[in-house]
């Protein structure tokens, strides 16, 4: 197996799905923290899987010195410890509502200036921030907390109910910590989401030797939920990786029939008048309707209780995509 080309696959189609999603429905998204962030968050994940950090630093092609140098810079700010140099800015100009950028760069001297002056420009362009003028004369004013309500069309709250009740189901039990390892929400708002959960029975809360849980012992998103939708395309993403990540985990390349975990991708073909065209466009309806009923059999019947021990909870993805055309689109 080839795992540099692999690897370079799988960020390429990462890559898309980023950049489809940061521009969904005319939006702009900041991505000035994305590189960063998921260089921290991969060294993270490697370190997890017991991989020494002289031997990630080799994998990154850095010695071990610039590597764990490179950590912290992005783990938190040189002026403000504890915090990411992203938050120590957007926190400042919170508490001073006014700032020019000289007093900017006064204050985060010990921080790299390109990296101040970045964060100032994702601020801006994310609508957390206005600027007035230009170069160091600039002065920035923090947005006010209800002209950001405003812009946004989906109530934040909604969408943030459905993504910490995705991770709880996907990953229970779980403590707070590792909730808020999974969700990248403000601790105010995931706890709000997830105190919502617990008030009408979608998450329990559990004390195991003095540890708190929270676990799910189900997770609908409706079809057509409109503010759920974040919720229900990670959901699908995290189950295709899961399934990548467990194949892989097996030692297994290959698929067999006999195989439950892995994927299988098929393409057809059709046209007007073709005998099939129908049964093929109509396969995810028919996936999602089945699928369904069988869903809400499994759910009633395990409403009467499960055992203690051998419960295992098989996940199914599916989807579809259809380009039309597709001659034209292959000249």
């Amino acid at each position: 197996m080839n795992v540099q080309i692999l690897i370079d696959s799988f960020v390429r189609q990462t890559m898309v799905l980023i950049a489809q999603v940061a521009t969904t429905a005319g939006e702009r998204a900041p991505l000035a923290r994305v590189a960063n962030q998921v260089f921290l968050d991969l060294a993270q994940e490697l370190q997890r899987q017991g991989i020494g950090r002289k031997v990630i630093a080799d994998m990154f092609g850095m010695a071990l010195r610039s590597y764990q140098q490179k950590v912290q810079r992005l783990s938190e700010s040189a002026t403000d410890s504890g915090i990411t140099l992203w938050e120590a800015v957007h926190r400042y100009l919170q508490d001073k509502e006014i700032v020019s950028r000289t007093e900017f760069l006064r204050r985060f001297c010990r921080d790299d200036i390109a990296s101040v002056k970045g964060i100032l420009n994702d601020l801006v362009e994310s609508g957390l921030a206005y600027k007035t003028g230009r170069g160091d004369s600039s002065v920035y004013r923090v947005a006010p907390p209800d002209e950001l309500a405003t812009a946004r069309s989906i109530d934040p709250e909604v969408t943030a109910v459905s993504l910490v009740w995705v991770a709880v189901y996907r990953n229970s039990p779980l403590t707070i910590d590792k909730l808020k390892d999974l969700v990248p929400l403000d601790d105010d708002l995931l706890e709000r989401a997830l105190e919502e959960l617990i008030a009408d029975g979608r998450v329990a809360r559990q004390q195991r030797d003095a540890i708190t849980l929270y676990t799910s012992e189900r997770c609908l998103i409706p079809i057509g939920e409109e503010a759920g939708w974040e919720a229900g395309l990670l959901d699908h993403y995290q189950a295709v990786v899961s399934a990548i990540c467990a194949k892989l985990r097996n030692g297994e390349t290959r698929a067999l029939p006999s195989d439950e975990i892995g994927g299988s991708t098929y393409s057809f073909d059709v046209w007007p008048g073709h005998p099939q065209e129908g049964r093929v466009r109509e396969l995810l309806a028919w996936f999602r309707t089945s699928l369904s009923q069988l869903w809400d059999e499994v759910s009633e019947y395990n409403k009467k209780g499960k055992p203690e021990s051998g419960v295992s909870r098989v996940t199914f993805y599916c989807g579809q995509m259809v380009k039309t055309d597709i001659s034209e689109l292959d000249d």
